[in-house]
């Protein structure tokens, strides 16, 4: 399947990130990891594939709770992260919408923040289907909307210092989005084919300090670090300014920022 200009450009964002996104967003995006396990089933024995593993967190606790698990990223340096965090697991690279697996491989999937990454969240989903067994479960998280006040606090930032997202950072096509809200994340879900859908919303405090969080946008991490490293040296230092001031709304004692997030968790039936 053609990539579309979004699928091009996470690429493009997320190579040679692994060492940074591990530094600063991985912590973050490891929270809803054991509910999505039980959610999907994965216990001992079972067959399951991480989809998106990132830095393997997933794939890691699953192949502690005694699953068969393969685990696939599109990223190389991911991919090495994980083989290290999840040594028993099959780790491969690989990206949606197009699996190197045959049909009903897995008993279950989970995708842990990866559909955030796709350019058709849609035909993605058809191809977990695919893979998984009937009757099998798949789990899915991604970022809520509108997001949650800890989660805007990097954007407000950069929204105070009047910088707009670049031209070279495609948003999703319109005909290939939906709503960020459990019921449109529910239907995306149903539209794949998967029955017994339910989803919930996740929230939490997400503890960690300003110099750790400043360290994923300055180092490039994701859409929000893309948009501060292609602005000048001058900018740069504005954002950070905005930053600094807009972390008083979070901090606590000993200066550790308390940043509210919410994500939706959904998962169904093959």
């Amino acid at each position: 399947m053609v990539q579309t200009a979004f699928d091009e450009s996470e690429r493009r964002k997320w190579a040679g990130q692994a060492d940074a996104y591990a530094a600063s967003f991985a912590k973050l995006c490891a929270y809803p990891v054991p509910g999505l396990l039980d959610t999907a089933g994965v216990r001992e024995g079972v067959r399951v594939l991480d989809v998106g593993t990132g830095t393997g967190t997933a794939a890691a606790v699953a192949c502690d709770r005694g699953a068969k698990v393969t685990a696939v990223d599109a990223e190389p340096g991911m991919v090495a992260q994980a083989a290290l965090a999840a040594p028993e697991a099959d780790v491969q690279l690989a990206a949606l919408p197009c699996l190197p697996f045959p049909d009903d491989e897995f008993d279950a999937v989970v995708g842990n923040f990866v559909l955030n990454h796709v350019g058709r969240p849609r035909e993605a989903l058809r191809e977990l289907r695919r893979v998984t067994r009937p009757g099998g479960r798949i789990a899915v998280t991604i970022w809520a909307v509108p997001t949650a006040a800890g989660q805007a606090l990097l954007g407000r930032a950069v929204q105070a210092a009047g910088v707009t997202r670049p031209a070279h950072l495609p948003a999703l096509a319109p005909e290939d989005d939906f709503p960020r809200t459990e019921q449109g994340f529910a239907a995306l879900l149903g539209e794949a084919g998967l029955t017994d859908v339910l989803c919930d919303t996740l929230t939490w405090d997400h503890r960690t300090t300003l110099e750790e969080w400043w360290s994923g946008p300055a180092a490039g991490v994701a859409t929000i670090g893309q948009i501060v490293t292609s602005q000048d040296p001058v900018v740069v230092a504005e954002i950070k300014d905005h930053f600094e001031s807009l972390c008083a709304e979070f901090a606590g004692p000993g200066g550790v920022l308390a940043l509210p997030h919410a994500a939706l968790m959904a998962h169904g039936q093959a």
